[in-house]
């Protein structure tokens, strides 16, 4: 995970607020954000949605938070319904105490906690505590860590509902009739001639420029490439795809792929995308889609790697030396793949 500077956010809550939507990838609401600190930088940025039952939740979410092991942590409540309502900043204090004692468990500080009404340039804040601090949210589109994440190729959405929609599926009948047709080419596999994972590994590349192109792929050829995810040898070359020049057309193969294929295809597809994401530093898209891939085959070996890696911190540099053993392989099995890409230093 990329880690920034936080002195300014610390010394100006305002600026804080403004910058969560470029760590989260989308402008939170109805939400609780926790930024974990250490030495000055900021961590892991984790968020749920405000309920009723999320008293009884926060043992968890300090736990998550304490994988990284910060020494302290912020708590932003986002709720323009609440933000200016007395009775419900009682409510907020005594969420805030229960997350306190929680984060203590683990030696985890919660410096302090503020409400905001919205996230956004003009949006009022106040804290928790009753120490009459409040103020005004910056221009989250002018926030350092936004302009960092658009130089880093990252895509910021309004709302979660807008990121969920890159994997949400397009057409469910459409899905459902592509199953006997990747069962029919699975059967086929078991006579898989030489050569076969070669060219998997080039049609999904010439499939991912086609896509990129803006170039609808027929039914067939979204089956052929459901099979071929499913095949070990051939996804562990796919992963090194994600460090490849041609990076970027793979990652929007793999969107569509998670919007398109059935179950259980849909699951490589799923985390293909979310390899690809958290290689290039978008936390966001990864965290979405390792947990629809989670949701969909729990006992998943790399998607349950990915999240585990996510949620302590690793940075997307570790994630990236990964896709090195798609190369070896590459080399091994005498198949050509993109040339690797060079990654700017910002994205860690």
């Amino acid at each position: 995970m990329t880690k920034h500077r936080a002195d300014f956010e610390l010394n100006r809550p305002g600026a804080l607020i403004a910058a969560l939507p470029a760590v989260l990838g989308f402008v939170p609401e109805k939400s609780l954000v926790l930024v974990s600190l250490d030495g000055g930088d900021l961590g892991s940025v984790l968020r749920v949605d405000l309920s009723e039952e999320l008293v009884d939740g926060v043992e968890h979410l300090a736990e998550v938070a304490a994988a990284a092991a910060p020494e302290a942590a912020i708590a932003v409540i986002v709720d323009a319904d609440g933000a200016p309502c007395p009775r419900c900043n009682e409510d907020y204090r005594q969420l805030c105490r229960v997350l306190a004692e929680a984060l203590a468990q683990h030696d985890i500080e919660l410096w302090t906690a503020h409400v905001v009404d919205r996230i956004a340039a003009g949006g009022r804040w106040h804290c928790v505590d009753g120490c009459g601090s409040s103020g005004l949210v910056d221009d989250p589109s002018a926030s350092p860590l936004a302009v960092a994440a658009v130089v880093d190729g990252r895509r910021l959405y309004p709302r979660r509902t807008d990121l969920q929609a890159v994997i949400a599926v397009d057409d469910p009948t459409r899905s459902a009739q592509l199953t006997p047709n990747i069962e029919a080419l699975e059967r086929q596999a078991a006579r898989r001639a030489d050569g076969q994972v070669s060219r998997d590994v080039e049609n999904a590349v010439a499939a991912a420029a086609r896509v990129a192109a803006g170039q609808p792929l027929p039914d067939v050829d979204v089956a052929r490439l459901g099979c071929a995810l499913a095949d070990p040898q051939v996804r562990d070359l796919l992963y090194a795809l994600a460090v490849g020049e041609s990076a970027g057309a793979v990652e929007s193969l793999w969107a569509m792929l998670a919007r398109t294929l059935p179950p259980p295809w849909r699951v490589e597809a799923l985390v293909l995308l979310a390899f690809s994401a958290y290689a290039r530093g978008d936390g966001p898209l990864a965290g979405l889609s390792l947990e629809a891939a989670l949701r969909c085959e729990p006992g998943h070996r790399m998607a349950g790697m990915l999240d585990t890696a996510l949620q302590s911190g690793l940075r997307p540099g570790d994630i990236r030396r990964l896709a090195d053993t798609g190369y070896r392989l590459a080399d091994r099995l005498g198949v050509r793949l993109p040339p690797r890409r060079t990654f700017g230093r910002r994205a860690g």
